[in-house]
């Protein structure tokens, strides 16, 4: 329904008070509990302006649906630029609070996937669907009794949903589910222990966190210094018995070294002075098929399920760096 009369608009007004008024109760702060966490939570809850709380529902919404609700129901538009304000002014915390579920049909799902979508939580739908309601104090009470384990059970499963990384010499990292990692996974522990073996890895990246595992000091030791800002590559191994940095790409739907990439790694590592060794890793050869005619020469290609193998596109030497990248 539209807000077509000036009735309507005073219902919406009021519908989004109630709304920020629970959030408030539950103990958000004024930047989680505004105008816009306040019809995201109404969003969430499928309400327009003329429903009633007890017949709220609890659909599976994204960030653009949540826009489109909110235009339609509520006639307040939000920039498709604003995505991002609203993931982090509102969706962000009702996530970290537990008053929300990330890809509740799929936890695999990655964390960069445009198919990303938000549920309410069971506990605190039945909460905002007592609302205005006598039962809606005992409810309350009962919710924030509860909330703290509530947010524990959901960052277990989180958790669960993570990729386990054994890095060499013992360490253990994890990565957020889905996209690449699972083929970062296989680098670490695969390529590298047949290829470079006694490697230190010293980065690895992930789509929910760029930096997930960087050694600093170690960097630093061999020459290298990196900006936050700059635009690594998936994995950097330095093998200290043949003196390389070994650096890979693991490609699902894009990012091979090409000659571009080739360049603007050497350029990010031009501070290490014994040579670099580019790789790009994939998941199998109909995978590589796709990127073959993109793919650097003086580079080598490794494939996750003929582990065993790397190819390498031309030039004197297999598996090594070239004088270009040596000083």
């Amino acid at each position: 329904m539209r807000l077509s009369t000036g009735k309507g608009k005073l219902r919406g007004v009021r519908k989004l008070k109630e709304a920020i008024s629970i959030l408030r109760e539950i103990g958000f702060g004024p930047k989680q509990s505004n105008e816009v966490a306040g019809y995201v939570l109404l969003a969430m809850l499928d309400l327009g302006p003329y429903d009633l709380w007890e017949n709220a529902h609890s659909p599976l919404r994204g960030i653009t649906p949540i826009i489109d609700f909110v235009a339609e129901k509520y006639r307040t538009r939000y920039a498709p630029n604003t995505r991002e304000t609203i993931r982090d002014e509102a969706v962000k915390y009702f996530v970290e609070e537990g008053l929300l579920v990330k890809n509740p049909d799929k936890p695999t799902r990655p964390t960069n996937s445009g198919k990303t979508v938000y549920q309410i939580e069971p506990t605190a739908f039945n909460l905002c669907r007592a609302f205005k309601t006598e039962t809606w104090v005992d409810t309350m009470t009962r919710y924030l009794a509860a909330k703290e384990d509530i947010k524990r059970d959901l960052q277990r499963a989180r958790q669960i949903a993570r990729i386990p990384v054994r890095l060499p010499f013992g360490k253990a990292i994890t990565l957020s589910p889905g996209g690449q990692n699972p083929l970062i996974k296989a680098f670490i522990e695969q390529f590298c222990t047949r290829f470079v073996p006694g490697g230190v890895v010293l980065y690895v990246g992930d789509a929910e966190n760029k930096f997930q595992h960087f050694e600093t000091e170690y960097f630093a030791r061999v020459g290298v210094q990196i900006d936050s800002a700059s635009k690594m590559p998936d994995v950097v191994v330095h093998d200290p018995k043949r003196g390389w940095l070994v650096i890979c790409e693991a490609v699902t739907s894009a990012g091979v070294v090409d000659g571009k990439r080739r360049r603007e790694l050497k350029e990010l590592f031009a501070g290490f002075r014994n040579g670099l060794v580019f790789v790009t890793a994939f998941e199998d050869r109909g995978a590589m098929g796709r990127f073959l005619s993109q793919i650097s020469w003086e580079t080598e290609v490794w494939i996750a399920d003929d582990p065993d193998h790397v190819i390498h596109f031309n030039g004197e030497r297999f598996l090594g760096p070239y004088p270009d990248t040596v000083s």
